[in-house]
């Protein structure tokens, strides 16, 4: 079995920057380059860590001296901001939005600075969001990131050399007008590859956490269905390449029992060479130069879903907990809907320029998973745990895991789209 070293979590020191505050102390020139057209460089563990100290307090989980490291954000609710199987030599994994962080300021909608795990709540779209106020249109001019899902700091309630314990209290009013007075609680720890029931050979580098999430309501009304329910939504925004590819295993049957195969309206169908179905499983291109979105619902997902990245022989792999009795997701698409909890259980998004001449989020891919919607009385809670594990190493031992995890090869992966 694996095993991690500890060593005492490291509260690093910075600045916690704002546009009310201090300016940003200045930035060297970034060593990452996010073109899509050759295999770029990415930052190490440590000069992602170097940065983000100099514009906010920063967990650090993990060994000091290398070994798998998770570096946490309460400065921006909690996210993993960025990850690694070797934090002494490493490359970080998650993306980080370097150019936002350093302004300082807090941009309207959402802020986008990264992390490859953040906490979100759904729904984001149709009469229950909470993303849009009441009466407004459906369109990028009026869609609004809450604040304590953005720009809020969580607070820390505990800490040792593994993990890191945060809450935060919101008030939150979706599109109907529905009040929800809810509490988070998040925990980020570092784990072990046991759980993934997947030989790792002793050559591969590897780094596995886990979110655990909980929301909590403390309103004194219940939560019903009729004027709409929320849900826990993990994101986790992660450093492409051209030959990146996110591989989603699904379950088969026909369209009439389990529901379509693939949801790719979000932001219009996505192309072919851009998703293919073969074998059970999605491949879906993640190479940062195109936005799209595909969803998977609770008929047709299964409890994982990974990507690979050829270029640099990564292989990342989600997992999540779906209850069995699970019969309501919300729905996220930007209409007024027929059916809002007929929603999707995990997602993949590809982030590209959003309109012929504009510039993109990032670029950057994400991997996606969500809770069933929570019916909750007063102060009944719902929980939803996200893991994520990242393998550097051989192909060959790289394929291993990729057969028993996601029943697949590197080499189907790799020549699965034009």
């Amino acid at each position: 079995m694996f095993e991690i070293r500890l060593a005492p979590t490291v509260l690093m020191a910075g600045s916690l920057l704002t546009a009310a505050t201090c300016r940003p102390m200045p930035d060297p020139p970034p060593t990452q380059d996010d073109s899509a057209s050759a295999v770029a460089p990415v930052a190490s563990f440590q000069d992602d860590v170097a940065f983000l100290e100099r514009h906010m307090d920063l967990v650090v989980l993990g060994d000091v001296d290398g070994g798998p490291r998770v570096a946490v954000a309460p400065r921006w609710q909690g996210r993993v901001m960025t990850s690694a199987a070797d934090g002494a030599r490493g490359i970080g994994y998650g993306w980080i939005n370097e150019a936002l962080i350093a302004s300082g300021e807090l941009q309207p909608h959402i802020n986008a600075i990264g992390g490859e795990d953040r906490f979100w709540l759904g729904p984001e779209g149709g009469q229950f969001s909470i993303f849009f106020a009441g009466g407004d249109p459906f369109d990028l001019d009026h869609w609004q990131t809450p604040a304590a899902l953005d720009s809020e700091p969580y607070e820390i309630r505990e800490q040792d050399a593994s993990q890191v314990t945060l809450t935060h209290s919101a008030a939150l009013t979706n599109y109907s007008g529905t009040e929800f007075d809810v509490r988070v609680d998040r925990t980020v720890r570092l784990i072990d590859t046991a759980g993934l029931e997947a030989a790792v050979p002793a050559a591969v580098q590897r780094v596995a956490y886990q979110s655990v999430n909980t929301i909590t309501n403390v309103g004194a009304e219940a939560w019903t269905a009729d004027s709409g329910l929320l849900s826990i939504w993990i994101l986790g925004m992660f450093k492409h390449s051209a030959e990146s590819v996110v591989v989603i295993p699904f379950r088969p049957g026909p369209e009439d029992e389990l529901g379509p195969i693939v949801n790719d309206a979000y932001f219009g169908k996505v192309p072919d060479d851009r998703l293919a179905i073969a074998d059970g499983r999605l491949f879906f291109r993640a190479d940062g130069t195109y936005r799209s979105k595909i969803g998977l619902g609770l008929g047709r997902a299964e409890p994982v879903l990974g990507s690979y990245d050829a270029a640099r022989q990564l292989l990342t792999l989600v997992t999540y907990d779906r209850p069995e009795n699970a019969t309501q997701y919300v729905n996220s698409m930007w209409e007024l809907q027929d059916e809002p909890y007929a929603g999707d259980v995990v997602n993949s998004y590809n982030d590209g320029p959003p309109a012929p001449g504009a510039a993109p989020l990032g670029p950057f891919y994400e991997l996606e998973t969500s809770s069933p919607a929570a019916a909750l009385s007063p102060n009944e809670a719902l929980t939803h745990t996200h893991t994520t594990y990242h393998f550097e190493g051989a192909e060959a031992d790289l394929d291993a895991i990729a057969r028993s995890v996601l029943g697949v090869s590197l080499d189907a992966i790799r020549t699965a789209l034009p």
